[in-house]
Parts: C-alpha cells; structure tokens; sequence
C-alpha cells in the first residue's frame, strides 16, 4: 500500500544539499518530479544548481532564494523559477516547507517547452497551482508515464506559463562595494543614511551612486531600499506579529507609513496580505 504524504515526508536538519540525492532526478522517467522537505527555521542551504528547471515553493514559511544577482522573498502565495545551471542558496525565514519541482524541458513537446519562464522569476501561486505542485512533490522519482500523470504535468505547464512577478524579487549588484552597502540595508532595515551618505563613504560622487546603482539593479536607491524593506518585514508580518511593531522593525517610523508603503507596492493593505498568505498556505 503506498505511503500518505505525510509519511512520505523527509526532514532535513543539514544545510547542505548534498543531503538530497538529486542523482536520480536527472534521468526520471517523467519530465516533471519533485521533492517534499521540511526545514528548521534559520536553516541554510548552500549555493548549488541543477541541470532541469527548478519551482521552489514553499507551502508553509517564508522562503529566501539568493543568486549572484537576485534575492527573493515569497510568501505561500507566490513560488520561485529558476532556470537550468543558476547557482542558488536557500535561507529559511522561521520554519519552512519546501515543495521543489524539477523540470526537465528535454523530455517536453516543443509546446509545451515554450509556455515555461524564459528567465529567472516569481509565480504567483493559485490554489490550482498549489494542489499541482503539492502532488508532483510527492510523487515517486521513478513513477510511470501515465496518462494521469502527463494530464497533470500539462496543467502544471499551462500554469506556469503565467506572467512573472516583479514585485519579491530584489535585484542584487555584482559589485561588491555596491553589494555591501545593499547587504547592510537588508540587514539594518532602519539605517537611515542616505545615498550622498553612502556615496561618500565609497568615495564618489552622489551622482555617480545613483548611476552606478541604478545600473547594477534596475532601481533607483530609494526605490531598491523599500522593496528591501518591505520584503524583508514579510516574516514577522505573516507571523502574526503586530503590524506597528513589523513597521518599526523594517525601519519605518509608524504603522501609517509601513502600511502606506505596503499598500503602494503591493496593492493591499498588510494585514490583507497576511491573511491571504495564511489562507494560501
């Protein structure tokens, strides 16, 4: 009799991914196979990649996905694709688990190839989506091709071929002075230095800061520092903690002002956010 999901279930408590035999996923027999983690708060893993497309989505927790040039942040309402050969690291905001589809684009109808991201980017989550992923999560590495299974690969496609969304994802200099100043503002959301600030501290011109900041991200300082922030409040925030005080955490002066912001980017309020962040997970 096959196992319950549940006890099917592995839990990791190693940071490495060596700690998962991705081996046979390389020649599964489906284009489409997953694996079904738990992870420790605060747990990370180590830079790593994959030769397949890889959804990372975390059914519970708050999931941070970093790349060379990327961070991510996403709630149970949202997942992460990354295309084949990106170098990526986890870091598990409170205790997260992990639903971790592997697509191999080799084993796809041209068609199907196409309706797959072409870059790097979030999904939004439906709850379609939700119970696809959760299902091709737990099924066996060495499952048969039947015709349940490519129906439910099909769908899983048609979903994934979605647009991407901008908003979770913060762009991240190759520059190390650059990536200095940014890893600073992540991990001191209230320092309120302002770029003249920063530009004086690396030696330049304000000027030429917002230039050569702008170019390596995509966003204007003060833009790239809100999204910073705002991605960055999104544990305490779906962890119920009290929105005046996820505001002052995240560097903001007053529940108005965080919510005002949250809002803008967003399009809700945050404690509408939260409880559709619950509801999706």
């Amino acid at each position: 009799m096959p196992q319950p999901a549940a006890a099917r279930l592995r839990k990791l408590p190693a940071a490495s991914p060596d700690s998962i035999d991705f081996a046979p996923h390389e020649h599964a027999p489906l284009p489409m196979v997953g694996v079904a983690v738990d992870y420790p708060a605060g747990l990370k893993v180590e830079p790593h990649s994959h030769a397949q497309c890889q959804l990372l989505y975390a059914v519970q927790g708050v999931l941070e996905v970093r790349t060379r040039t990327s961070r991510w942040l996403v709630p149970p309402s949202k997942a992460v694709w990354l295309t084949p050969h990106v170098e990526h690291g986890l870091r598990m905001r409170g205790a997260v688990r992990v639903r971790s589809l592997l697509v191999n684009r080799e084993l796809l109808a041209p068609a199907q190839r196409e309706r797959l991201p072409a870059q790097d980017c979030v999904i939004g989550v439906s709850p379609l989506l939700r119970a696809l992923i959760t299902e091709v999560a737990h099924w066996p590495v060495d499952g048969q091709r039947g015709r349940r299974e490519l129906l439910l690969v099909a769908l899983l496609l048609e979903e994934l071929g979605l647009p991407g969304e901008a908003l979770f994802h913060l762009p991240w200099p190759a520059s190390a002075r650059l990536a200095r100043v940014c890893e600073q503002l992540v991990a001191e959301p209230g320092d309120a230095r302002l770029a003249e600030d920063w530009a004086a501290a690396l030696g330049m011109s304000a000027k030429t800061f917002h230039r050569h900041f702008e170019k390596a991200t995509g966003l204007g300082f003060g833009r790239w520092r809100q999204r910073a922030r705002l991605l960055g409040s999104l544990p305490a925030l779906l962890s119920g903690q009290p929105i005046v005080q996820v505001a002052l955490q995240a560097g903001y002066e007053s529940h108005s002002a965080y919510s005002l912001a949250f809002r803008s980017q967003m399009g809700m309020p945050p404690s509408a956010f939260a409880a559709q962040s619950r509801a999706a997970g």
